[in-house]
Protein backbone atom coordinates (compact mmCIF):
# COMPACT_ATOMS: atom_id res chain seq x y z
CA UNK A 1 0.00 0.00 0.00
CA UNK A 2 1.35 3.33 -0.81
CA UNK A 3 2.37 6.19 1.54
CA UNK A 4 -0.63 8.87 0.91
CA UNK A 5 1.25 10.98 2.87
CA UNK A 6 3.89 11.28 0.90
CA UNK A 7 1.97 12.04 -2.39
CA UNK A 8 0.37 15.13 -3.95
CA UNK A 9 -2.99 15.90 -2.86
CA UNK A 10 -4.42 15.02 -5.78
CA UNK A 11 -3.00 11.62 -6.51
CA UNK A 12 -3.41 10.64 -2.53
CA UNK A 13 -6.85 11.48 -2.78
CA UNK A 14 -7.94 10.11 -6.49
CA UNK A 15 -5.91 6.81 -5.03
CA UNK A 16 -8.09 7.05 -1.83
CA UNK A 17 -11.43 7.01 -3.96
CA UNK A 18 -10.24 3.62 -5.79
CA UNK A 19 -9.89 2.07 -2.80
CA UNK A 20 -12.97 2.87 -1.69
CA UNK A 21 -15.21 2.10 -4.91
CA UNK A 22 -12.81 -1.18 -5.11
CA UNK A 23 -13.20 -1.82 -1.43
CA UNK A 24 -17.40 -1.39 -1.84
CA UNK A 25 -17.15 1.09 0.66
CA UNK A 26 -18.40 4.72 1.44
CA UNK A 27 -16.62 8.46 1.77
CA UNK A 28 -17.63 11.92 1.71
CA UNK A 29 -15.23 14.12 -0.26
CA UNK A 30 -15.47 17.69 0.99
CA UNK A 31 -14.34 20.92 -1.76
CA UNK A 32 -13.67 23.93 -0.41
CA UNK A 33 -15.24 25.71 -3.77
CA UNK A 34 -15.66 29.51 -2.13
CA UNK A 35 -12.89 31.29 -0.14
CA UNK A 36 -10.18 34.25 0.08
CA UNK A 37 -7.92 31.27 -0.32
CA UNK A 38 -7.07 26.91 -1.03
CA UNK A 39 -10.43 27.45 -3.28
CA UNK A 40 -10.42 23.71 -4.46
CA UNK A 41 -8.78 21.99 -1.51
CA UNK A 42 -10.31 18.45 -0.94
CA UNK A 43 -10.66 16.54 2.43
CA UNK A 44 -12.07 12.99 1.37
CA UNK A 45 -13.38 11.13 5.13
CA UNK A 46 -13.94 7.38 4.77
CA UNK A 47 -16.85 5.83 6.75
CA UNK A 48 -13.91 4.27 8.82
CA UNK A 49 -13.38 8.02 9.62
CA UNK A 50 -9.97 7.63 8.02
CA UNK A 51 -9.03 10.86 5.88
CA UNK A 52 -7.21 11.72 3.13
CA UNK A 53 -5.86 15.05 1.68
CA UNK A 54 -6.87 18.72 4.01
CA UNK A 55 -8.81 22.09 3.46
CA UNK A 56 -5.21 23.42 4.76
CA UNK A 57 -6.85 24.30 8.13
CA UNK A 58 -7.04 21.75 11.09
CA UNK A 59 -10.18 23.05 12.48
CA UNK A 60 -12.00 23.13 9.13
CA UNK A 61 -10.45 19.37 9.12
CA UNK A 62 -12.38 18.68 11.98
CA UNK A 63 -15.59 20.51 11.25
CA UNK A 64 -15.93 18.42 7.86
CA UNK A 65 -14.64 15.50 9.50
CA UNK A 66 -17.55 15.75 12.06
CA UNK A 67 -20.14 16.34 9.12
CA UNK A 68 -19.45 13.97 6.81
CA UNK A 69 -21.35 11.10 8.98
CA UNK A 70 -24.34 13.26 9.25
CA UNK A 71 -24.24 14.01 4.99
CA UNK A 72 -24.11 10.27 4.64
CA UNK A 73 -26.66 9.14 6.67
CA UNK A 74 -28.90 11.80 4.72
CA UNK A 75 -27.95 10.02 1.21
CA UNK A 76 -27.98 12.40 -0.70
CA UNK A 77 -25.50 12.76 -3.32
CA UNK A 78 -24.39 15.92 -3.36
CA UNK A 79 -24.70 19.10 -0.82
CA UNK A 80 -23.13 22.82 -0.44
CA UNK A 81 -23.05 24.35 2.86
CA UNK A 82 -21.71 27.57 3.67
CA UNK A 83 -18.89 26.88 6.52
CA UNK A 84 -21.38 29.57 9.13
CA UNK A 85 -23.94 26.12 8.51
CA UNK A 86 -21.35 24.12 9.25
CA UNK A 87 -20.06 25.05 11.95
CA UNK A 88 -20.76 28.55 13.17
CA UNK A 89 -17.63 30.56 13.20
CA UNK A 90 -13.84 29.09 13.10
CA UNK A 91 -10.69 31.68 13.53
CA UNK A 92 -9.28 32.65 10.31
CA UNK A 93 -12.87 31.64 8.24
CA UNK A 94 -15.06 33.72 6.31
CA UNK A 95 -18.78 32.32 7.54
CA UNK A 96 -19.77 32.63 4.25
CA UNK A 97 -16.98 30.09 2.93
CA UNK A 98 -18.59 27.50 0.96
CA UNK A 99 -18.28 23.93 0.93
CA UNK A 100 -19.64 21.34 -1.60
CA UNK A 101 -19.51 17.27 -0.55
CA UNK A 102 -19.61 14.39 -2.51
CA UNK A 103 -21.24 10.87 -1.78
CA UNK A 104 -18.53 8.31 -3.35
CA UNK A 105 -19.66 5.21 -3.61
CA UNK A 106 -19.82 1.93 -6.29
CA UNK A 107 -22.87 2.73 -8.42
CA UNK A 108 -25.79 0.75 -7.31
CA UNK A 109 -26.61 -2.33 -8.22
CA UNK A 110 -29.60 -4.68 -8.54
CA UNK A 111 -29.78 -8.39 -8.28
CA UNK A 112 -33.08 -9.93 -9.67
CA UNK A 113 -34.19 -13.73 -9.53
CA UNK A 114 -35.74 -14.67 -12.19
CA UNK A 115 -36.05 -13.84 -15.90
CA UNK A 116 -40.40 -13.90 -16.36
CA UNK A 117 -41.73 -10.85 -17.84
CA UNK A 118 -41.56 -9.08 -14.89
CA UNK A 119 -37.88 -9.40 -13.99
CA UNK A 120 -36.94 -8.73 -17.69
CA UNK A 121 -39.05 -5.35 -17.44
CA UNK A 122 -37.11 -4.96 -14.24
CA UNK A 123 -33.56 -5.80 -15.57
CA UNK A 124 -34.41 -2.92 -19.10
CA UNK A 125 -36.34 -0.31 -16.60
CA UNK A 126 -33.40 -0.38 -13.78
CA UNK A 127 -30.39 -0.03 -16.43
CA UNK A 128 -32.15 2.60 -17.90
CA UNK A 129 -31.96 4.38 -14.77
CA UNK A 130 -28.41 3.71 -13.98
CA UNK A 131 -28.09 0.23 -11.89
CA UNK A 132 -25.81 -2.05 -12.88
CA UNK A 133 -28.03 -5.14 -13.13
CA UNK A 134 -27.52 -8.72 -12.51
CA UNK A 135 -30.33 -10.80 -13.98
CA UNK A 136 -30.33 -14.76 -12.66
CA UNK A 137 -32.58 -18.03 -13.95
CA UNK A 138 -32.05 -21.17 -14.16
CA UNK A 139 -33.67 -21.24 -17.70
CA UNK A 140 -30.36 -20.39 -20.03
CA UNK A 141 -32.97 -19.37 -23.01
CA UNK A 142 -34.50 -17.21 -20.44
CA UNK A 143 -31.29 -15.48 -19.92
CA UNK A 144 -29.69 -14.71 -23.83
CA UNK A 145 -28.08 -11.84 -25.27
CA UNK A 146 -30.48 -11.98 -27.48
CA UNK A 147 -33.06 -11.23 -25.00
CA UNK A 148 -31.04 -8.67 -23.39
CA UNK A 149 -28.29 -7.14 -25.63
CA UNK A 150 -26.98 -4.62 -23.18
CA UNK A 151 -23.66 -5.42 -22.44
CA UNK A 152 -24.32 -3.53 -18.84
CA UNK A 153 -26.73 -6.61 -18.28
CA UNK A 154 -24.51 -9.21 -16.17
CA UNK A 155 -26.55 -12.39 -17.12
CA UNK A 156 -26.57 -15.97 -15.20
CA UNK A 157 -27.95 -18.94 -15.88
CA UNK A 158 -28.21 -20.59 -12.60
CA UNK A 159 -27.27 -24.33 -11.99
CA UNK A 160 -27.42 -23.54 -8.31
CA UNK A 161 -29.67 -20.88 -7.50
CA UNK A 162 -28.24 -21.06 -3.88
CA UNK A 163 -24.61 -20.30 -4.74
CA UNK A 164 -25.35 -17.57 -8.22
CA UNK A 165 -27.50 -15.31 -5.80
CA UNK A 166 -24.94 -15.54 -2.96
CA UNK A 167 -22.14 -14.96 -5.52
CA UNK A 168 -23.83 -11.99 -7.29
CA UNK A 169 -24.61 -10.00 -3.56
CA UNK A 170 -21.38 -10.63 -2.78
CA UNK A 171 -20.73 -7.53 0.41
CA UNK A 172 -24.52 -6.43 0.11
CA UNK A 173 -23.30 -2.80 0.44
CA UNK A 174 -25.26 -0.94 -2.26
CA UNK A 175 -27.10 -3.85 -3.44
CA UNK A 176 -30.88 -4.08 -3.60
CA UNK A 177 -32.63 -7.68 -4.53
CA UNK A 178 -35.63 -8.75 -6.16
CA UNK A 179 -36.66 -12.18 -5.91
CA UNK A 180 -39.59 -12.28 -8.94
CA UNK A 181 -39.39 -16.29 -9.87
CA UNK A 182 -42.12 -18.35 -10.97
CA UNK A 183 -42.60 -20.45 -8.15
CA UNK A 184 -42.69 -20.91 -4.19
CA UNK A 185 -39.75 -23.67 -4.67
CA UNK A 186 -37.49 -20.74 -6.08
CA UNK A 187 -38.86 -18.26 -4.43
CA UNK A 188 -37.32 -20.07 -1.07
CA UNK A 189 -34.53 -21.05 -2.95
CA UNK A 190 -33.60 -17.39 -3.76
CA UNK A 191 -34.45 -16.18 -0.51
CA UNK A 192 -32.60 -18.41 1.99
CA UNK A 193 -29.13 -17.56 -0.11
CA UNK A 194 -30.64 -13.99 0.14
CA UNK A 195 -30.98 -13.89 3.98
CA UNK A 196 -27.51 -15.52 4.31
CA UNK A 197 -25.76 -12.03 3.23
CA UNK A 198 -26.31 -8.38 3.94
CA UNK A 199 -28.15 -6.33 0.56
CA UNK A 200 -29.46 -2.91 1.34
CA UNK A 201 -32.65 -4.20 -0.45
CA UNK A 202 -35.12 -7.03 -0.21
CA UNK A 203 -38.11 -7.82 -2.17
CA UNK A 204 -40.43 -10.41 -2.70
CA UNK A 205 -43.08 -10.92 -5.20
CA UNK A 206 -45.84 -12.66 -4.73
CA UNK A 207 -49.49 -12.16 -3.07
CA UNK A 208 -49.75 -11.70 0.47
CA UNK A 209 -50.77 -15.71 0.66
CA UNK A 210 -47.96 -16.73 -1.66
CA UNK A 211 -45.45 -14.30 0.24
CA UNK A 212 -46.61 -15.26 3.85
CA UNK A 213 -46.09 -19.05 2.88
CA UNK A 214 -42.30 -18.31 1.74
CA UNK A 215 -41.90 -16.79 4.75
CA UNK A 216 -43.31 -19.02 7.17
CA UNK A 217 -41.02 -21.61 5.64
CA UNK A 218 -38.10 -19.45 6.48
CA UNK A 219 -39.67 -18.78 10.20
CA UNK A 220 -39.44 -22.65 10.38
CA UNK A 221 -35.85 -22.62 9.33
CA UNK A 222 -34.55 -20.67 12.05
CA UNK A 223 -34.06 -17.23 10.05
CA UNK A 224 -33.90 -14.29 12.35
CA UNK A 225 -37.33 -12.77 12.99
CA UNK A 226 -35.80 -9.23 12.33
CA UNK A 227 -34.04 -9.89 9.21
CA UNK A 228 -37.75 -10.89 7.88
CA UNK A 229 -39.47 -8.17 8.95
CA UNK A 230 -37.41 -6.16 6.49
CA UNK A 231 -38.12 -7.76 3.23
CA UNK A 232 -40.41 -6.04 1.27
CA UNK A 233 -43.49 -8.51 0.62
CA UNK A 234 -45.06 -8.50 -1.26
CA UNK A 235 -42.76 -6.27 -3.02
CA UNK A 236 -42.92 -2.23 -4.65
CA UNK A 237 -45.09 0.09 -3.79
CA UNK A 238 -49.02 0.28 -4.75
CA UNK A 239 -49.33 2.17 -7.75
CA UNK A 240 -52.21 0.09 -8.97
CA UNK A 241 -49.92 -1.72 -11.39
CA UNK A 242 -51.49 -4.46 -13.85
CA UNK A 243 -48.93 -4.79 -16.47
CA UNK A 244 -45.51 -6.32 -16.30
CA UNK A 245 -43.87 -3.16 -16.80
CA UNK A 246 -46.09 -1.43 -14.44
CA UNK A 247 -45.02 -3.90 -11.87
CA UNK A 248 -41.32 -3.58 -12.83
CA UNK A 249 -41.84 0.50 -12.29
CA UNK A 250 -43.58 -0.23 -8.95
CA UNK A 251 -40.72 -2.25 -7.69
CA UNK A 252 -38.10 0.11 -8.90
CA UNK A 253 -39.45 3.14 -7.28
CA UNK A 254 -39.31 1.57 -3.88
CA UNK A 255 -36.01 0.51 -4.44
CA UNK A 256 -35.18 3.97 -4.79
CA UNK A 257 -37.27 5.06 -2.18
CA UNK A 258 -35.04 2.87 0.30
CA UNK A 259 -31.98 3.97 -1.52
CA UNK A 260 -32.95 7.76 -0.93
CA UNK A 261 -34.34 7.71 2.05
CA UNK A 262 -37.96 8.76 0.39
CA UNK A 263 -41.03 8.23 1.70
CA UNK A 264 -42.80 6.95 -1.18
CA UNK A 265 -45.68 9.54 -0.93
CA UNK A 266 -47.14 11.98 -3.08
CA UNK A 267 -45.29 14.98 -3.70
CA UNK A 268 -48.17 17.16 -3.57
CA UNK A 269 -49.57 15.76 -0.43
CA UNK A 270 -47.57 18.32 1.52
CA UNK A 271 -50.41 21.14 0.48
CA UNK A 272 -53.03 19.03 2.11
CA UNK A 273 -51.81 19.54 5.82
Amino acid sequence: MPDRSKQPASQAIAWAIAQVLEHNSLAALATLIAAPANVGAKLLVEETGERTGSLNDSALDEAVASYSRTFLDSRAEARTLKLEELSGELPGQPADARIMFERIEPEPRLVICGAGHVGASLTRLARFIGYRTVLIDDRADFVTRERFPDEGIELITAVSWTDEVRASIGAGRGVSVAVVTRGHNEDEECMQAVMSTRPDYVGLIGSKRRTNIVLERLRETGIDEKRLSEVRAPIGLDIGAVSPQEVALAILAEIVAERRGGAGLPLSAWRRK
